[in-house]
């Protein structure tokens, strides 16, 4: 069994293994660039280490890409006053691949 990680980034928290490809929050990084986060966890078979409240930045991913998520349609509407708005957004995301969990 490989080791398990738990990071955190973009306010959200991610389970990853090393060669793992996740979509995280939009990050200020090239592609082909090494980038760590902030470890919460590791498991490495019976071996357990818990941060409190973090380990450091013992995972280390590669940028794959920066891009646009799906478009999501969001509607206000108001009964009987004729209104009605129409929004479009389409969420930025960094594609990282992890190359190694320390």
């Amino acid at each position: 069994m490989s080791k398990i990680a738990v990071i955190k980034t973009g306010g959200k928290q991610y389970k990853v293994q090393v060669g793992d490809t996740i979509k995280v929050e939009k990050l200020e990084a090239e592609n082909g660039t090494k980038v760590k986060f902030d470890t919460l966890l590791i498991v490495d078979g019976e071996k357990l280490e818990v941060g409190e409240p973090s380990l450091g930045e013992k995972v280390e991913a590669e940028v794959i890409e920066t891009a646009k998520g799906k478009k999501v349609t969001v509607v206000k509407y108001k009964n009987k006053t004729r209104y009605k708005k129409t929004v479009g957004h389409r969420q930025q995301f960094t594609a990282v691949k992890v190359v190694s969990i320390a």
